[in-house]
């Protein structure tokens, strides 16, 4: 099982399972938090514990998802979808940068082109231990 926490502590989440690749988007968002994404269901394999608070983007006029952060220390510890899929279930992510560096570092990372195309960028075989600096 992989772990990550906040800063202070307040928060964490935990993920079962192969965690899968990591995703490195650049959407308006992902960018400026410097996140890294792996996905799941909320229920299944992903749990979020703790106090958090949600951003939702004001531009938007029917926003997809949240972002989920400690209200304490401000660390971004997932985001959430706004709507059930069609089976009932809830896709969040939760952001890898938490997480100990060991536990991640080799799990390779995708890149999403979150803000012109939408679509995913080919492999450029980096892994996560290659974005923490």
């Amino acid at each position: 099982m992989l772990t990550g926490h906040c800063h202070c502590g307040a928060a964490h989440w935990t993920l079962k399972g192969d965690p899968g690749p990591a995703t490195a988007c650049n959407c308006t968002l992902c960018r400026r938090y410097g996140t890294l994404w792996a996905y799941d269901y909320e229920g299944e394999r992903i749990t979020v514990v703790g106090p958090t608070t949600s951003y939702v983007r004001s531009n938007k006029s029917d926003p997809a998802l949240e972002i989920l952060f400690c209200p304490t220390c401000g660390c971004v510890l997932s985001w959430r979808g706004k709507r059930l899929d069609k089976d009932g279930r809830r896709r969040i992510a939760v952001n890898l940068r938490l997480a100990d560096p060991e536990a991640v570092a080799h799990l390779p990372i995708d890149h999403f082109d979150g803000f012109d195309t939408f679509e995913d960028i080919p492999r450029d075989g980096r892994c996560v231990k290659d974005m923490w600096f």
